[in-house]
């Protein structure tokens, strides 16, 4: 059986994906996977704001800390104050003193009226201060009958504006009823990030379904991915609230990873092998090499 080359990008584990269990359960739990590192989504969970205990928690389990997601959630906003730009800069204080290249940030709710005018602007300042890479995610409208209500300002839609760095999350594009495959072609090289899951669309549901088990096309992602050489980190973002104890959360999680690694892999695989071509004559003659 001859190797499968896996590209570089490291596919990781968002502290998210174990709730209800805390931040130390998702270093345990992707260290014994085989996760490349995690993402820390920094929330109520006092572990997730406290940058010794996190160093602790990834020096134990030998597992780095490679994003922060800023808490930019309606139910992380009192997480570290109300200042949206504060709390972008404890984001970035974190990232730099863990070693993580990547913070994750939301646009501004459309309520924060200063935030969401100095927006990207804001964002364009902070990058300038810090290798450490601001990648805004695309968000979604919610939609009520007839009618769609755009919660997020300047836009939920990064193709909108000039975001040098951009997060793809496949459930949100579910939500907004988006074509991941469309908004991952035009972001092209803005394209540095990307929350890895399922949703099925058509209700204002966020799902972040274990990749497969909904309607986005999480398959043809990564095998685009590897096709274009993407360097950025892949990240695990799914939903395991309803699994009733560690074993079967575990499962859901192993599931993910290796359906991320094996279509991450042939599209690695389909990009280092040159076609082939080659055609059968009338009497069967073969002209060319069809061998694999």
């Amino acid at each position: 059986m001859s190797a499968i080359q896996v590209p570089d990008a490291p596919v990781v584990l968002s502290t998210a994906s174990v709730y209800p269990e805390k931040t130390p359960a998702a270093f345990e739990i992707a260290a014994r996977l085989g996760y490349d590192g995690i993402e820390v989504l920094v929330s109520s969970d006092p572990v997730s704001q406290d940058i010794d205990m996190l160093r602790r928690l990834s020096d134990y389990h030998r597992i780095p800390i490679l994003a922060v997601h800023s808490p930019c959630l309606i139910i992380t906003q009192r997480v570290w104050g109300r200042d949206p730009w504060g709390k972008l800069i404890r984001s970035k204080q974190m990232a730099e003193a863990l070693g993580a290249k990547t913070i994750v940030v939301h646009p501004a709710f459309r309520w924060q009226r200063d935030y969401a005018r100095e927006f990207e602007n804001g964002i364009a300042r902070m990058q300038d201060e810090t290798d450490v890479v601001f990648a805004v995610e695309n968000m979604y409208p919610v939609h009520m009958r007839d009618k769609e209500v755009v919660p997020y300002a300047p836009s939920w839609n990064p193709l909108d504006r000039d975001y040098p760095d951009v997060t793809l999350d496949l459930s949100h594009t579910a939500m907004s009823r988006s074509d991941a495959m469309d908004m991952a072609h035009k972001l092209g090289g803005r394209l540095s990030h990307v929350h890895m899951a399922d949703g099925t669309g058509g209700q204002n549901l966020d799902e972040h379904l274990i990749p497969g088990r909904g309607a986005q096309p999480c398959a043809e992602l990564l095998e685009h991915l590897a096709a274009t050489g993407y360097e950025g980190q892949i990240v695990l973002e799914v939903s395991t609230r309803k699994a009733p104890d560690r074993e079967s959360r575990q499962l859901e999680l192993a599931e993910a990873l290796a359906f991320t690694r094996l279509h991450f892999a042939a599209g690695a695989r389909a990009q280092a092998v040159p076609p082939r071509r080659f055609s059968v004559g009338a009497d069967g003659t073969v002209s060319g090499d069809p061998r694999p």
